[in-house]
C-alpha cells in the first residue's frame, strides 16, 4: 500500500516534470511565433525591394518605410530555435571547477568535477565568462515532496536558456533508480533542469537543499559547500511567496555576479 507521504512526493515529482515541460512548451511557442515574424519580414523585404526597383519610394516614403521598421520586440533567449553551437571545450576536462555565484541572499558555491561531466562545465564557464548569469534571479522554489531552489533562467520565470542545449552527462552518478524510477538527489547537490526530454539542458539549474527523489533524469553536476547549503536553507525556511509549496521565493536570490574557476 501506498503511504499518504509517499503519495505526496510521487505528486509533488509528477508537477516538477510538468512544469518542465510547460516550459520547453512556452519555448516551441516562441520559436513558432519567431518563424511566422521573420516569414512576414522577408515578405515586406521583398515587396519593398520590388518597388524600390520601379521608383515608387519618394525621400518621404523613405522616412516613413523607416519608422515603421521599427522592431516591435526584441529577441529572447527563449524564442531561440536552439540553433546556437554548445561552445567549444575550452576546459580542463581532468580537472575540478568551482563555480561563485555573489547573491542578494548570501554567497554561494558548488564544486564541479570536469571528468564527470565537462560538456556541463564548460558551458557553465563559457556562460559565466560572459557575464550571462549576472541580474538574473533564482525564480523557483519547492517546499513540499522535492526540495530544490532553481536558478538560471534569464527571464525569471523558467522558459528562458542560452539559445544551445547540451547533452545529459553523469545519470548515474547518484545510483541505480530505485522500484519507483526515482534517486535521491542528496541535499547539497546541483543538477541541471530540463524539459524531461533528454539532452535538453540549457543555463538553468538547481540547488537540492534537503534529500529529494527525483527520476535519474537531471545531470547531477556539483556539490555546494556547507556555507552554501545553509544560505539555500535559509532562503528555504523563508518559503515560498503568497504561502504556497512551489513558486518565486519569498526570499528574493538574485545573482550580481558569478564566476568559473578552476581549483
Amino acid at each position: 500500500m501506498v503511504s499518504s507521504d509517499q503519495r505526496r512526493r510521487q505528486l509533488a515529482r509528477e508537477k516538477f516534470e510538468r512544469q518542465q515541460q510547460r516550459r520547453e512548451q512556452a519555448r516551441r511557442k516562441s520559436k513558432r511565433l519567431n518563424t511566422v515574424i521573420a516569414a512576414t519580414l522577408a515578405v515586406v523585404v521583398a515587396a519593398g525591394g520590388a518597388a524600390f526597383a520601379t521608383g515608387a519610394f519618394s525621400s518621404d516614403d523613405d522616412k516613413k518605410k523607416s519608422d515603421a521598421a521599427a522592431p516591435s520586440e526584441t529577441p529572447t533567449p527563449s524564442a531561440s530555435k536552439d540553433s546556437a553551437p554548445e561552445p567549444k571545450m575550452a576546459i580542463d576536462q581532468k580537472a575540478s571547477y568551482t563555480m561563485s555565484l555573489k547573491t542578494s541572499a548570501g554567497d554561494i558555491a558548488f564544486k564541479m568535477a570536469a571528468a564527470k561531466t565537462p560538456h556541463t562545465v564548460n558551458s557553465f564557464k563559457s556562460l559565466a565568462d560572459k557575464g550571462y548569469f549576472t541580474n538574473t534571479k533564482c525564480h523557483r522554489l519547492t517546499t513540499q515532496g522535492i526540495f530544490v531552489l532553481q536558478c538560471g533562467d534569464p527571464k525569471g520565470d523558467g522558459s528562458g536558456g542560452p539559445g544551445y542545449t547540451i547533452p545529459d552527462e553523469n545519470l548515474t552518478g547518484l545510483g541505480k533508480a530505485g522500484a519507483d524510477g526515482t534517486v535521491t538527489f542528496p541535499a547539497g547537490t546541483v543538477a541541471m533542469a530540463n524539459t524531461s526530454q533528454p539532452h535538453t539542458g540549457g543555463s538553468q539549474f538547481f540547488l537540492v537543499y534537503k534529500d529529494t527523489k527525483l527520476p535519474p533524469s537531471y545531470t547531477p553536476f556539483g556539490t555546494m559547500d556547507d556555507a552554501t547549503l545553509k544560505v539555500v536553507q535559509e532562503v528555504a525556511k523563508a518559503g515560498v511567496a503568497g504561502g504556497a509549496g512551489d513558486g518565486a521565493p519569498k526570499t528574493a536570490v538574485t545573482i550580481t555576479k558569478a564566476a568559473v574557476n578552476k581549483d
